[in-house]
């Protein structure tokens, strides 16, 4: 994510020297992490709904950390407009993103994730087209978009369990919290210390949509109670395979 707020003006080199090597490693890890998670979906489900969700979690999540580090590697850059919108644009796909396989996997939450993706949309036009203007507005649904389960998406989260929860708790108050040093515009390597809360929160919800992933996944159906395997069965031929 970027400075969404406020002046880099007198940002250090080795603060943003800092800051390029959390993106670096967070970018790195996700182009790592996401293919892997794309392929248990696969394995797991093997259904179209479950890889378009995780696929869509996955390239959001990617571009979030991408157009992030490409803003905050080169801030003076003569496209730096440019790259600043695109960073502002994806945190809210990627807000959407992540619910995205919560709802679908879960089969719950429909409304909730269409507001959110119409949400995204219209976040991602304010700052492209009012980047300058109504940037309280924008940082505000920011916060709406990512606690808006705790809000209207109650039959969502009454179908994950308890530690998928309990992993989704904790990367909200991982991103509400380092919104703190996001603002605190004094504090030496504040926007690095900011970023290292989202790619903690990032982090976090990904082992949380990997658990949910595993836990939706639909069992191998058990023989029936009783029954004895092929190989048991007087007079069956237990083959080769």
């Amino acid at each position: 994510m970027s400075q969404t707020l406020i002046s880099r003006a007198g940002y250090s080199g080795a603060e943003h020297m800092s800051d390029v090597v959390v993106h670096l490693v967070a970018l790195v890890a996700a182009l790592a992490g996401v293919p892997v998670l794309i392929a248990l979906a696969v394995i797991w489900h093997g259904n179209v709904s479950a890889v378009t969700a995780i696929s869509v979690y996955g390239v959001t999540l990617i571009a979030m950390i991408g157009c992030s580090a490409l803003y905050n590697a080169f801030p003076r850059a003569g496209l730096s407009w440019l790259y600043q919108r695109l960073d502002h644009a994806a945190i809210y796909f990627k807000i959407a993103g992540t619910y995205t396989p919560f709802t679908l996997l879960s089969g719950q939450g429909g409304w909730l994730l269409t507001g959110l993706w119409g949400a995204a949309l219209a976040g991602s036009g304010l700052r492209a087209f009012a980047s300058g203007r109504w940037k309280w507005v924008a940082f505000g649904l920011y916060l709406a978009m990512g606690w808006a389960a705790v809000l209207v998406g109650w039959p969502m989260l009454a179908a994950l369990s308890a530690p998928v929860l309990g992993l989704m708790l904790t990367g909200g108050i991982l991103y509400t919290v380092g919104t703190v040093f996001l603002l605190w515009e004094r504090l030496p390597f504040h926007n690095t210390i900011w970023h290292v809360f989202v790619m903690s929160a990032t982090a976090v919800f990904f082992v949380a949509v990997t658990l949910h992933l595993s836990d939706s996944a639909v069992p191998a159906a058990a023989p029936p109670q009783g029954a004895l395997p092929p190989s048991t069965v007087p007079g069956a031929s237990p083959g080769i395979f």
